[in-house]
């Protein structure tokens, strides 16, 4: 599917018909991943961009999408957490380390 190739109109259909809840984890990541609006809620295409990459998801490597459709597409390797945490600002990162 071409990126952004539905309308506003449209994604607010699909998410008020509901259909998007037949859809499998592969479905959603499938269609989801190339659009620019949302037609599912975000929590339903986080766990699905979960379940299909099989690794966590960080909420700001959403920002990031063309490394996530990379690789989906296997075009990149999965992220190590260094580079996960690299990709926020230095000057935004907190980590904090436990015993």
């Amino acid at each position: 599917m071409k990126e952004d190739s539905i309308t506003k109109n449209q994604a607010v259909m699909i998410y008020d018909s509901g259909i998007w809840k037949k859809w499998s984890n592969e479905d959603i990541v499938r269609i989801q991943l190339f659009q620019r609006l949302l037609c599912v809620p975000f929590s339903r295409f986080h766990e699905a961009m979960e379940a299909v990459l099989g690794r966590p998801i960080w909420t700001h490597e959403f920002a990031f999408v063309d490394l996530l459709r990379d690789e989906y597409l296997g075009k990149r390797h999965k992220p190590t957490l260094e580079e996960i945490i690299e990709l926020i600002p230095e000057e935004k990162r907190i980590v904090l380390f436990s015993d």
